[in-house]
């Protein structure tokens, strides 16, 4: 029983469980109707138990099957979506779903966690530690995650899109990439961002990565590139977000002043901050938020989930998930860093990415310091795509834990 212990992640297992039960907590209080639970609650705790079996399940796959096995699950979720661009259902502009007996399947969530697999099963499957130095592997990297951001695209899904991009850098550094070429990667969404907020802003941050690349002693002329690329970034800013759909350019300025359009882009934002505003300390009560029993926010059981429990458990019941969701990432990364197996390690990695990236974007949302872009709150959101994804993601860092001293 010992030995059980020192091998099972029961930390890691018992806080991402927690996290789930407020989910469905959470989905209950925003899809009650005051007389029973709704379908919305019933489907997610049916997958809940379902996702707990596959979590045990893949904790105990051999970690050379999960590398082996990892390109073909990245190849079916690189087909599932091309046919969900011609036969899913069409929602709110998007094709992304796939109906299938009354439940909803989203390909991009599973997309996450294979382009992950495949990612890191190619980074560590030689002895070289800084694969990434060569530019035919850099390349094949970068493809790996740029085919499913593609099609994604195609959906057309900006948010989901933006969710593999979130971990491009971390798991580079991790996988020995010189900082040199992390700033290299990451300057152009700096300096875009620069660019819209004023030409003052732009400039600075121009000058600072000039200099920044400069001190790191690499070649000059590459160094010049990367800031003329910048440079041709930070012009075409403001053409990009020109070519933006309106009600894109709508959700980015609602972000500065949601009452530019309170009817429309902004209307999410104004409610949901109503709601968590209006929960004070301890919060209102289960199944006593005026905001969330009222429905005054669109499918709040989804997106916009953080508001229920922020309006009904009020700062205490938002600080308590905000917790449990960081040690969850802590146990991500330290698990990364506990394994001896790379492969294990790089997938720990890239989990903790879109967790945090996640966290951050969606709480962003609801309290209107990012823009609406449709990413749910891991593992309380409902969706069932996005619930057995995480709750596998999960599964895969225990099995990281069980085999911390395993290299093959």
């Amino acid at each position: 029983m010992t030995d059980f212990f020192k091998r099972f992640d029961i930390v890691l297992l018992l806080i991402s469980i927690s996290i789930v039960t407020v989910g469905l907590v959470a989905i209950y209080s925003a899809t009650y109707t005051g007389e029973s639970a709704s379908t919305y609650f019933s489907r997610q705790f049916l997958f809940a138990g379902i996702s707990v079996v596959v979590l045990i399940i893949v904790t105990y796959l051999p970690p050379k099957t999960l590398a082996k096995f990892s390109y073909y699950f990245y190849g079916l979720s690189l087909l599932l979506l091309i046919l969900v661009l011609f036969f899913g259902k069409k929602i709110s502009g998007q094709k992304s779903w796939f109906s299938v007996g009354g439940f909803g399947i989203q390909p991009s969530e599973f997309a996450k966690l294979t382009t992950i697999m495949a990612l890191a099963s190619f980074l560590s499957n030689d002895e070289n530690e800084n694969k990434l130095s060569n530019l035919k592997n850099f390349i094949i990297a970068i493809a790996i995650i740029a085919m499913p951001v593609i099609l994604i695209m195609r959906q057309p899904d900006m948010g989901t899109a933006l969710v593999f991009l979130s971990f491009i850098i971390p798991v580079f550094f991790w996988a020995g990439l010189s900082p040199y070429w992390i700033i290299a990667i990451i300057s152009p969404v700096i300096i875009a961002l620069a660019a819209f907020f004023g030409d003052i802003y732009f400039y600075i941050a121009i000058a600072l990565l000039g200099l920044g690349l400069v001190l790191f002693k690499q070649r000059y002329i590459v160094t010049a590139v990367i800031v003329l690329i910048n440079i041709g970034v930070g012009f075409g800013t403001e053409y990009a977000y020109e070519k933006l759909a309106p009600y894109q350019q709508k959700r980015i300025m609602a972000v500065f002043d949601p009452t530019t359009d309170p009817l429309g882009s902004g209307y999410n934002v104004i409610q949901s901050k109503v709601a968590i505003g209006s929960g004070g300390f301890f919060g209102k009560g289960f199944l006593q938020g005026t905001q969330t029993q009222l429905k005054f926010i669109p499918e709040q059981w989804t997106d916009f989930i953080f508001c229920m429990i922020g309006e009904e458990f009020g700062f205490l019941g938002a600080f308590i998930i905000i917790l449990l969701y960081c040690i969850l990432i802590f146990k991500l990364i330290n698990n990364a860093y506990l394994c001896k197996n790379r492969f294990l390690g790089i997938c720990c990695i890239g989990f903790a990415s879109i967790f945090l990236f996640h966290l951050f974007i969606n709480i962003g949302m609801t309290i209107g310091l990012m823009p609406v872009i449709g990413i749910p709150l891991p593992l309380v959101s409902y969706g069932i795509s996005s619930l057995l994804s995480f709750m596998i993601m999960i599964g895969i860092a225990m099995n990281a834990y069980r085999n911390r001293n395993i290299y093959i």
